[in-house]
């Protein structure tokens, strides 16, 4: 595969990282917790808006092949977390709980159908705004 010609996979894989760090280093600190979680859910909202918009105004994609690039990279972050969880839960554990195996199928697809569902809406809406003449 050649991501070269792909650019929207290196960018699910990036901003799939971004997720996962922004859900494992927000959990970090041990004071002001709801804070913190609210923080998160700004941040990842953030890099959410960005990776439409890149995907929309640099890539130019489709609303539905938007919204599935965006979706893979919420899933890509939800797999990374629920991988580190299962990782903890056995180094912490004497035995392995046949859960985390539907863990590491259910968070991905419990992030990404909303991601896709949110971003699909999006990208209707910005493809539905007025072009200006030398907009980039």
């Amino acid at each position: 595969m050649n991501t070269s010609r792909q650019p929207w996979i290196r960018a699910a894989l990036l901003v799939g990282v971004v997720y996962f760090l922004v859900g494992k280093l927000f959990t970090l600190p041990a004071g002001h917790v709801h804070a913190w979680r609210i923080a998160a859910w700004v941040v990842s909202f953030g890099v959410y808006a960005a990776h439409i918009r890149y995907e929309h105004f640099t890539l130019r994609n489709s609303a539905r092949s938007l919204a599935l690039h965006v979706a893979v990279a919420v899933a890509i972050g939800g797999f990374l977390l629920a991988a580190v969880g299962m990782i903890h839960h056995l180094s912490s554990a004497s035995t392995f709980r046949p859960v985390w195996l539907l863990a590491l199928v259910l968070w991905p697809a419990f992030t990404a159908v909303p991601a896709f569902l949110g971003a699909l809406v999006a990208a209707t809406m910005l493809q539905r705004l007025p072009q200006h003449p030398g907009a980039e």
